[in-house]
């Protein structure tokens, strides 16, 4: 059970309503822990700031005090993508008060969301990607190593996914990997012979136990995720590279290399098990930055 007593110690106005609304997420959705407190603390803010303005009534809260509240985050440096998950919260509060009788309308809906400046995924390069993927000895830890990397680059993994793999997932004949993605959703991923061939290494020297999880720790039980984020970031220091390298840089690497060479968004989708494509969008950015660097270098026309 989530617990939720160190976030009341302001709240005055709203705070039976937070109340039932973090038990109603709980209990009938079956939120996680971390959802629910993300939802309690932004609506605990939004309850803070109507205390401040002397706000007392549900009947009086309408879209320019929403927008008030929004404002006075914008002024503090929050985040546009904060900013949306506050209004969000919000919105979802209103529902749940409508649902049960306590007000009629939800002021939320008609307060624009604020646009959200686009980051751009870090990549790397295949040059770094090579050193870190190429085996000097027949080491075990060095082989595990290479091997998460090859998975996560190859296939295109997230940490989770690559963490869930079991050795019953892989067709070795077909070269193919049954990965488990956001909503439990399965996916076959291809694996190529490089990959396929460090894999049958690192199975030799796996140790034997009743585990299935493809990837253990040393008490011979599947890995965390942590564990993956060390060993990509060793690996990097081990090749002599100066960049940061989590895993997720080299599923957006995965994701850059394969749109580069194939301008296939929709294969880069479902390779990367993605629900919608504008998730993968982002993709033709990174795209065009490179199409830009080069033009740059090369162009008669470029400024040099």
């Amino acid at each position: 059970m989530v617990n939720h007593e160190k976030n009341k110690y302001k709240v005055r106005f709203l705070s039976k309503e937070i109340e039932d609304f973090v038990k109603y997420l709980g209990v009938e959705k079956n939120y996680a822990s971390n959802t629910i407190l993300s939802y309690e603390r932004d609506l605990i803010k939004f309850s803070n700031f109507l205390d401040k303005k002397k706000v007392n009534d549900l009947i009086v809260i309408d879209s320019e005090v929403i927008n008030l509240f929004v404002m006075e985050l914008r002024h503090g440096n929050t985040s546009g993508k904060s900013l949306k998950r506050y209004l969000s919260s919000i919105r979802v509060f209103f529902n749940f008060l409508i649902e049960n009788n306590q007000v009629k309308i939800n002021p939320a809906l008609s307060v624009k969301t604020p646009k959200i400046d686009k980051v751009l995924p870090k990549t790397i390069d295949f040059d770094d990607l090579n050193k870190m993927m190429t085996i000097t000895s027949s080491k075990y830890k060095e082989i595990r190593s290479v091997l998460m990397i090859e998975l996560l680059y190859s296939c295109g993994l997230r940490v989770s996914e690559l963490v869930g793999i079991n050795l019953t997932d892989f067709d070795m004949s077909e070269g193919f990997v049954k990965v488990i993605g956001k909503g439990g959703k399965a996916r076959f991923s291809p694996m190529g012979k490089t990959t396929t061939s460090v894999l049958k290494d690192y199975i030799k020297q796996r140790p034997v136990c009743s585990s299935e999880a493809l990837f253990l720790n040393k008490k011979n039980t599947r890995v965390s995720t942590r564990t993956v984020q060390n060993v990509v970031k060793r690996r990097a220091l081990e090749v002599g590279l100066s960049i940061n390298v989590h895993p997720h840089m080299l599923r957006h690497a995965a994701a850059t290399h394969f749109l580069q060479s194939s301008h296939d968004l929709r294969t880069v989708q479902e390779f990367l098990g993605h629900k919608s494509i504008k998730s993968t969008q982002v993709y033709t950015h990174l795209d065009f930055l490179e199409l830009s660097k080069v033009y740059d270098e090369f162009h008669p026309r470029a400024k040099k």
